[in-house]
């Protein structure tokens, strides 16, 4: 709906840096550091204290974190003109593009304090098991940016305000859709501020290096926006399209996985079942690799198809189409990487260990930012998209050596045939899309409903065709069913 209506431009390349930097706090302050320090921590009072003490945790944790985003928020809306500077310079050069990012990210800027306070519940209703809350939270975001999108952006001037406004009103109305929930099963914060809590201290400790590690990750994509901001204008729109079709396989698998494994894992150390802890591992790793690997592929080799049929609508051009295929190829090269990282990460954030996964993503920093200066020069805003796909699978293959060295994780027996196996089918799913697509040019002059009738039966044929092969290879979907920890 954004790309129909706004399409790909100085307003939106305005609009999504501005939104950039709410999100880069929010994942610094909560989704990222909080949770890997909050959850093994949160688990451990559940599991071992009661719910007393657990409880008490919540408050004293809440209320130390409202307010220091309260603080955040504030210097968001104050200091956006500099904010913008340090994360989009290029934009300096056209004053009207640089004026509009400032204005939209101080209406944006209180999504900081209502998001994170969301992933604090996200983070106690996931150790409770109630997954689907946390799960559908995020659908009220798409919700008022549709909204925005059709009925008040021809109100606003510019129109891209409205998107802000989406923005800033999507953080309360996910904040009070959780709130009941928590109080249901009794963990409604009640904000009373203690600084004298063991329990907050160790989680602020755990937070200090988090902090630092997560920075790393939001570090790398501030200078691929920097980088971008100094391409021709759209470029950082045809980054944000592609990272949307990528985020849907992260979003759908890697995101279940990582919330379903952590608060699991984090079970299983404080008891001291090592092997049960290892067999988590092995079994969100082969997951990963038997949907993610097909998803990359079809990602790389439909790029066009997909983007055309939801994209090329309005104000977004065939233009913007080949141009958003190029950074979705160099994304779809890491979504396995990308995808890893979220299921072994949490082998180490588990044992609140934080340290370790610091150290790999100042190593992943430092290649990825070096990639970027080696393809942004032939590659435009495609070679940083490639950067972070390369970026990812260094970072994931590093933290699986690191798993194995130290002995947290065995693989299962069977690693060498399953990979086998899933070589076989990926290969005719690749020469099942490929023929079945057509040409690239077909899809972009064709109209709106021939298109999602061939991209409908050209999913349902490559899903079909992928999973018969595995059928025929011996995989049953039993063998990757594993019960609630």
């Amino acid at each position: 709906m954004i790309a129909r209506v706004f399409g790909a431009g100085m307003a939106t390349d305005a609009f999504f840096v501005a939104f950039k930097l709410p999100n880069l706090l929010r994942r610094l302050f909560a989704e990222g550091a909080f949770s890997q320090a909050f959850v093994p921590i949160f688990g451990e009072y559940k599991n071992l204290r009661g719910h007393d003490e657990s409880k008490q945790l919540v408050d004293h944790v809440s209320a130390l974190l409202a307010l220091i985003l309260f603080v955040v928020t504030l210097v968001g809306i104050i200091a956006a003109p500099i904010l913008v500077y340090i994360s989009a310079p290029g934009f300096a050069a056209t004053p009207e593009k640089f004026d509009l990012t400032v204005q939209l990210l101080r209406f944006s800027s209180p999504y900081i304090f209502f998001i994170s306070l969301v992933a604090v519940a996200s983070g106690i209703l996931n150790t409770y098991n109630k997954f689907w809350v946390p799960a559908f939270t995020p659908i009220l975001l798409n919700l008022c940016l549709i909204g925005a999108s059709l009925w008040l952006a021809p109100y606003c001037d510019p129109p891209i305000m409205a998107l802000a406004w989406a923005v800033l009103l999507a953080g309360l109305v996910q904040l009070m859709f959780q709130l009941p929930f928590l109080k249901k099963i009794g963990m409604l914060p009640s904000m009373r501020l203690s600084l004298k809590d063991a329990g907050v201290w160790r989680i602020i400790r755990q937070m200090g290096p988090a902090v630092f590690g997560v920075s790393i990750s939001q570090i790398s994509l501030i200078i691929n926006t920097i980088f971008a901001s100094f391409l021709m204008a759209g470029s950082v729109s045809w980054l944000y399209y592609a990272d949307r079709l990528m985020e849907f396989p992260s979003g759908v698998l890697g995101a279940a996985i990582a919330t379903i494994l952590l608060p699991s894992l984090s079970k299983h150390h404080a008891v001291g079942n090592q092997a049960e802890y290892s067999r988590l591992l092995d079994w969100g790793l082969r997951l990963t690799f038997m949907l993610t690997l097909p998803a990359a592929l079809a990602l790389g080799i439909i790029a066009v198809p997909l983007l055309s049929t939801f994209f090329q609508h309005g104000a977004f051009s065939a233009l913007d189409v080949l141009m958003t295929r190029n950074a979705l190829v160099g994304y779809s090269v890491g979504l396995i990487g990308i995808l890893s990282v979220k299921v072994l990460a949490p082998g180490f954030y588990a044992r609140q260990d934080i340290r370790t996964p610091v150290k790999v993503g100042m190593i992943t920093l430092l290649a990825t930012q070096t990639m970027n200066l080696l393809f942004i020069g032939w590659l435009q805003h495609a070679g940083l998209a490639l950067a972070i796909g390369l970026g990812s699978c260094l970072n994931s293959a590093i933290l699986f050596h690191l798993l194995r060295k130290k002995s947290i994780y065995q693989p299962e027996p069977g690693w060498g045939k399953f990979l086998a196996k899933l070589g076989l089918a990926l290969l005719v799913l690749g020469l099942a899309l490929w023929f079945g697509m057509g040409s690239e040019k077909s899809w972009l002059i064709s109209g709106g409903w021939l298109r999602i009738w061939r991209l409908a039966g050209l999913v349902a044929a490559g899903m079909a065709v992928y999973f018969a092969v595995l059928w025929l290879l011996g995989f049953r979907l039993k063998d990757f069913y594993r019960r609630g920890a």
